[in-house]
């Protein structure tokens, strides 16, 4: 085969070849003008809109820029706030501050968190995997509105801060400053420690005058949009809304309505509360005014299941002196009562146990009893223990009720013959009903007044349970989670008020209550004497021993199965007491003999309740007889 050589023909194509593509390349180059074209093009690209007179200017800029022009530019648009365009920071990236309980993310652009992870407690159910987090996904933001030397408004939110992370000790310190120049800043600092949930968070500003309307205040905008984080959105919504704390530690709330709005004054502390969890921005110069607004974002059940409600404060941060110097904490963490009592910072009191003596029942009684108990026993069984404990306390209120009816049904007879007697005449029937009650030595009060000191006890009940933050996804036999309903059954169509699932804890106590009243309603109608013009109190209790049990079942079956739980012991260990008192304790024949021998003696004195109604009966009984002679 011959040898393949490079002649001489072939090395001139080659040059010609090499030279038509240098050619080409040179006659595709952009001219100087075309050039000068694309740099302006390009320079108006990353410039913002200009905005209208009523609108802040939206400031978004990808990357740090350079070159006298671009500056000019945007400071033709921002002022002097150019300078924190031309950073190193001026980018979409974040900064993390973590702890043992807590994980934050937080922006370069805006400065604020924009990620709140709780490390330790899931969402919906345990096992579930998903971790609480308060804020994601844009549903939170923390902005500062304000005006330039030239009115321009300006949103920090749109800008880009430098962040700068450091350590003292174990806390971890994050300060983010919006720049106008090398000196001259905006800054947000964060410290979070180990261990907790409060992060030290300050405003402040320094050198902003030459830069900043500092003749009027900057307003801050905090909202949120609550993630739902329960089983049922209903319930987890009915305890959502905003707290807050006036300079006077006098707490207040928005309401739980579709749409609530309050505007209080000299304010210390605004917490965005949800059911279990909490996000509360406190701060030591109180805010001189405020505009809060909740707003219900769960219109369908079955398609609104992202968000509970919308939560919006605004408040004026007043400049001192030219500059801003706000020094605050911000919470985020659960809505426990014992970890926000630690604070003292009065947090614990957005936890709602309820007004008057129904609160002092929880804070003094209810929570240090099952806080104790919790402490060593699983919590369906710190409940039963719970409610044995308080009933066995209640027992000798319960036994002073029963004793009162028993002796008033023994009296039954002689007031139905009084009744009988004097029945044209219901003012002497009443006359002569009282001095039988005084002769006998019976208080017919007396039975009223002990189930009048259990009210409080039933009513703090009702706040105690669904407020019980250790409770939550803690199970006990069926039920998964007491302070979420014990569905064993789910339903393929939805009934107004009851639901669309069956529990069975209110079903439970639905029974107990039925076979309570039906044990004493024989007994409370012998001891209440029939009133003339009164309803038939045989006929009342007869309907209230069905109605009870229904308005039971209808109403807590979407309540915390750690309420009807409890409602069911009580009822159940009621009925045995009452069972041991009839059987054992009371002996109508002996109350019988007691009353007749009490008969005999001197009339007690009369107490002055009694005093005064013999009074008021005999004043009548005067006036109707001075009517008559007319």
């Amino acid at each position: 085969m011959e040898d393949k050589k490079l002649d001489l023909n072939s090395i001139i194509g080659f040059v010609l070849i090499f030279g038509i593509l240098i050619w080409i390349m040179f006659q595709n180059q952009p001219t100087e003008k075309e050039k000068l074209a694309e740099k302006a093009k390009t320079e108006k690209s990353a410039l913002p809109a200009k905005p209208t007179a009523n609108e802040a200017t939206p400031i978004i800029v990808a990357d740090s820029v350079g070159g006298d022009l671009q500056i000019d530019k945007l400071k033709a648009t921002l002022g002097n706030f150019a300078y924190s365009a031309t950073l190193p920071s001026a980018k979409e990236d974040f900064t993390f501050l973590e702890n043992k309980l807590i994980k934050l993310k937080i922006a370069n652009k805006g400065g604020y968190i924009v990620e709140a992870t709780l490390k330790n407690f899931e969402k919906f159910k345990k096992g579930s995997g998903q971790l609480v987090q308060l804020i994601k996904d844009n549903n939170a933001s923390l902005n500062i509105k304000f005006f330039t030397q030239n009115n321009l408004p300006l949103n920090t939110k749109d800008l880009f801060f430098e962040p700068t992370l450091s350590k003292s000790g174990e806390n971890q310190i994050l300060s983010m400053r919006l720049k106008t120049d090398a000196n001259a800043y905006l800054e947000y600092t964060y410290v979070l420690k180990p261990n907790d949930y409060l992060l030290d968070f300050n405003i402040r500003s320094q050198g902003l005058q030459n830069a900043v309307n500092t003749s009027n205040p900057m307003d801050l905008e905090w909202s949120l949009k609550a993630f739902r984080n329960e089983k049922s959105i209903s319930y987890e919504n009915r305890y959502t809304e905003i707290y807050f704390e006036h300079e006077d530690q006098d707490i207040d709330y928005t309401g739980v309505g579709d749409s609530e709005e309050e505007v209080p004054n000299k304010l210390s502390f605004i917490a965005f509360k949800q059911h279990f969890f909490t996000s509360i921005l406190v701060t030591k110069t109180p805010f001189e005014t405020s505009k809060l607004t909740s707003n219900y974002l769960v219109k369908d059940e079955k398609i609104d299941t992202v968000f509970t409600k919308q939560f919006k404060a605004n408040v004026p941060l007043a400049f001192t002196n030219g500059n801003l110097d706000y020094k605050m904490n911000w919470y985020l963490g659960p809505t426990d009562y014992h970890i926000l009592k630690e604070y003292d910072q009065n947090f614990e009191k957005i936890v709602p146990l309820g007004w008057g003596i129904f609160g002092w029942i929880n804070s003094f009684i209810f929570i240090p009893l099952f806080g104790f108990l919790g402490s060593f026993l699983a919590y369906g069984i710190a409940i039963i223990i719970f409610t044995i404990l308080i009933k066995i306390a209640m027992s000798p209120i319960t036994y002073k009720s029963f004793l009162s009816q028993a002796k008033m049904k023994v009296l039954r007879p002689e007031i139905t013959e009084l009744g009988e007697k004097y029945k044209k005449d219901a003012m002497k029937k009443q006359q002569e009903t009282m001095k039988l009650y005084n002769k006998a030595g019976v208080n017919p009060m007396a039975g009223c007044i002990p189930a009048l000191i259990q009210l409080p006890f039933m009513y703090a009940s009702f706040q105690f349970f669904p407020s019980a933050f250790e409770l939550r996804q803690k199970g006990f036999l069926w039920a998964d989670d007491l302070s979420s309903f014990d569905e064993i059954f789910k339903l393929p169509f939805n009934i107004p008020v009851y639901g669309d699932h069956v529990s069975l804890f209110p079903i439970l106590a639905s029974i107990a209550i039925f076979f309570y009243m039906k044990m004493t309603s024989g007994d409370q109608q012998m001891a209440a004497p029939q009133q003339d013009g009164m309803p038939d109190m045989a006929k009342m209790m007869k309907i209230m021993i069905y109605v009870s049990p229904v308005m039971m079942l209808l109403f807590f079956n979407n309540y915390g199965s750690g309420l009807s739980l409890y409602n069911f012991i009580s009822n159940l260990i009621t009925i045995a007491i009452m069972f041991v008192i009839k059987k054992y304790i009371v002996d109508s024949d002996k109350i019988h003999a007691q009353i007749q021998e009490n008969k005999l003696k001197e009339p007690k004195k009369q107490g002055k309740f009694q005093q005064r109604m013999q009074a008021m009966m005999e004043q009548a009984e005067a006036q109707k007889a001075q009517q008559k002679k007319k």
